[in-house]
């Protein structure tokens, strides 16, 4: 399994203020499965998301990813989890100043070993891949909504990251760009086998998954 989550807790605030998000949480999913996760907002998905992620701590039940324990984790067992891990969020997060290929290429900053011109080159690639192979230098606001979402599947896949958690990424696209979006999604982490977790509340896009998760008050109500 790359995502075991066992009796996990979560809840925010402290004695009387006391909130409880997520509660006795289980989940597994397989190495190369795309699992689609939905709910009613506030029902406790981003929060589930960010814990899987390493992007925040939990101190209840077991999180292991790719056989890494999170729960109690120190900060290098984290950043070992996200150096692993790509992130697609709904508002594409992508740096103004820099064109489709620069946004790309930074993510590969962090991977040592690579030359400049081979950064360069595989986010071409990727790019490319998702369709924008003559959109290497335009800047974010000169690309689409659909378009600058393509960017950030690029970024998110273009460190061949093991794991992609996706944060509501079809919610600021029409029906076409954000099935589109999500198919390119889908051919590319098959072919890569990489497991990904989608939270989202876009009924249209769950035909791309192996499995749908239903979660409902930090509790899994049901799994598809």
């Amino acid at each position: 399994m790359v995502i075991e989550v066992h009796n996990l807790n979560y809840s925010f605030g402290s004695g009387a203020l006391t909130q409880p998000v997520l509660k006795g949480v289980n989940i597994t999913i397989q190495k190369g499965e795309i699992v689609l996760m939905t709910g009613p907002s506030g029902s406790g998905k981003t929060t589930l998301l960010t814990i899987i992620g390493g992007l925040r701590q939990a101190s209840n039940g077991s999180v292991l990813i790719l056989g890494q324990q999170l729960v109690n984790s120190s900060d290098q067992d984290k950043v070992k989890i996200r150096q692993q891990t790509g992130y697609i969020f709904q508002q594409h997060n992508l740096l103004k100043s820099l064109s489709a290929l620069q946004n790309v290429c930074m993510t590969l900053e962090m991977q040592y070993g690579l030359t400049e011109k081979e950064r360069q080159n595989r986010a071409e690639r990727i790019l490319t891949a998702v369709g924008l192979g003559d959109r290497l230098h335009h800047l974010p606001e000169a690309l689409s909504g659909g378009q600058r979402q393509r960017v950030s599947i690029a970024r998110a896949l273009v460190g061949q990251p093991k794991i992609i958690l996706a944060d509501e990424p079809t919610a600021s696209l029409d029906r076409q760009s954000g099935h589109d979006a999500v198919e390119i999604l889908k051919q590319l982490a098959k072919e890569s086998n990489t497991t990904i977790l989608l939270v989202t509340h876009d009924y249209r896009i769950l035909d791309i998954a192996d499995r749908v998760v239903e979660l409902e008050d930090g509790v899994v109500k049901a799994v598809q």
